[in-house]
């Protein structure tokens, strides 16, 4: 029995939720209003080909982190084939991600927090409410935002299992299914960002004592977490609530919406609509506290600081001050920051780094010959670089 309970939490396993854990977020409850305009089947294609791009970075990550000393992050990665100037972009790379990352996080939360408190009152009131309370358990330490993110992160799946159950029978597939491939592939950079995970291979591979194969393995398997239920979210969000008319997903894409809002219109069941604000509510908690706690250890790693009492207070006012400053001068921002979160931030930092920086390694004296962890070759190398550059000209072409 006792082998049986560690084979089934095996290290592999816990690292492929761990993968899992990280790509689920609140990024999700922007996914069906990204391709408002398309059906499951044409937005299906996309989840598939975002999916397997994560899986083929992530195992070029996989393939960086064999090479390099125990635990190698990404910025030495960087420094180590592209110089002190790669690091310095991968650096500023990191802070535009994770800055984009929180303005939509908190740009969301303060609407949520408005809506449970008074609708009525400044959005101020809200945005401060939210990022007060979570900021507040990210200041207390890692150790309190941890354990409060294992408690959120218990809530937002049973909320999700919950919501699933209640929009089962309701959700139409007549309804969920029609065209609009145009649609699909302009929600290419939200849905890109919602698979970003890569950053956390470095960590993963020294948990799994330094073994590719089991981190490979773990990243296949880690991303089918999000992927289905990426699937799964979409199929009911779009089977309940319809595309046009004036509470559907078109106008709750104008309006920067996530896909919560439009449900209190479109079910009578107003238990769908409150598990859907739990739903979100646990999705963006959890997602707000892991990125912040990532982002004060990534400063103070940068400045060379202990995390700890008033240095800790200046850390996290140098990462909310920004942040509250452009959400209060854009509200609607939520789309906007997830798809420039995508479509550039991660792209770039997620999807070209370690592209190039495998083609860089393979081709040095010193890595050449090494094990490989992605097929194809140079080939594979050069479609995943047409790939890319396809999903930043969309990210261009939504903004204009």
């Amino acid at each position: 029995m006792k082998d049986r309970i560690e084979s089934v939490f095996s290290k592999p396993f816990l690292g492929a939720l761990l993968i899992g854990g990280t790509a689920l977020g609140a990024a999700m409850l922007a996914n069906p209003i990204a391709t408002a305009g398309a059906g499951i089947l044409p937005a299906y294609a996309v989840y598939l080909i975002c999916w397997l791009f994560s899986i083929a970075t992530g195992c070029l990550f996989v393939e960086l982190s064999t090479w390099l000393p125990k635990n190698a992050n990404l910025l030495t990665m960087a420094e180590t084939f592209l110089g002190k100037a790669g690091k310095w972009v991968v650096l500023l790379l990191y802070i535009f991600l994770f800055y984009l990352l929180l303005i939509a996080y908190v740009s969301l939360g303060g609407k949520l927090m408005l809506s449970a408190i008074c609708e009525h009152m400044p959005y101020l009131y809200g945005v401060l409410a939210f990022t007060v309370l979570f900021g507040g358990i990210v200041l207390m330490g890692t150790k309190a935002g941890s354990r409060t993110n294992a408690l959120l992160m218990v809530g937002l799946i049973l909320s999700f299992l919950l919501f699933i159950t209640l929009t089962g029978e309701t959700a139409s597939l007549e309804k969920a299914n029609y065209g609009g491939w145009k649609y699909a592939f302009l929600g290419l950079p939200i849905i890109f960002v919602s698979f970003s995970y890569q950053g956390t291979i470095p960590t993963l591979y020294n948990y799994l004592d330094q073994d590719g194969k089991k981190a490979r393995v773990a990243v296949i398997f880690g991303t089918l977490i999000p992927f289905f239920a990426y699937l799964i979210w979409d199929y009911l969000i779009k089977g309940v609530v319809p595309v046009l008319g004036p509470h559907g997903l078109m106008m709750a894409q104008s309006l920067q919406q996530s896909a919560i809002e439009p449900l209190q219109f479109a079910v009578a069941d107003s238990r769908v609509y409150l598990v859907g604000r739990f739903f979100a509510f646990f999705a963006l908690t959890t997602s707000f506290i892991g990125v912040t706690l990532a982002m004060v250890d990534f400063f103070a790693d940068l400045f060379h600081v202990r995390a700890k009492r008033f240095k800790r207070l200046y850390l996290c006012l140098m990462i909310f001050i920004p942040v509250i400053t452009v959400v209060l001068i854009n509200p609607a921002i939520f789309l906007t920051a997830l798809s420039l979160a995508g479509g550039f931030g991660s792209a770039l930092l997620l999807g070209l780094l370690p592209i190039v920086l495998v083609w860089m390694g393979r081709k040095h004296k010193k890595y050449k010959g090494k094990k490989r962890f992605l097929f194809g070759g140079d080939a594979m190398l050069f479609i995943l670089l047409v790939a890319l550059i396809a999903e930043i000209a969309v990210s261009v072409y939504t903004l204009l």
